[in-house]
């Protein structure tokens, strides 16, 4: 099983990116705590719409399902799926140009 690198992307609801961006500050952390993703250092930024991405590395291909199991990914990504709409790279206004550009999110 190699790693795997993954973006994901989030839309916040209206007021929500502080409380966001603080469970984005635990959520690869934890998964590499877990075993579930590399010590490689996740990349995120934000987007014009304040939409978030995200970009880590998976410890093996059958390391996202093994983590839908535990418990503590669990409690996390459901706390990111009542503030926010997961999404795909497609649907950002960013995605429509050759080099897409991102504001850092540094925590």
């Amino acid at each position: 099983m190699k790693p795997a690198i993954v973006v994901a992307t989030y839309l916040t609801k209206e007021g929500k990116g502080t409380e966001f961006e603080q469970l984005l500050a635990k959520h690869v952390p934890t998964l590499q705590e877990l075993g579930f993703a590399t010590g490689r250092e996740p990349i995120i930024g934000r987007t014009k719409d304040g939409s978030y991405i995200e970009i880590f590395e998976w410890q093996s291909d059958d390391a996202p399902r093994r983590a839908h199991d535990h418990p503590d990914v669990a409690d996390i990504w459901e706390k990111m799926a009542a503030i926010a709409k997961f999404g795909t790279l497609s649907a950002l206004a960013e995605s429509a140009g050759m080099f897409p550009h991102f504001v850092p999110v540094n925590f």
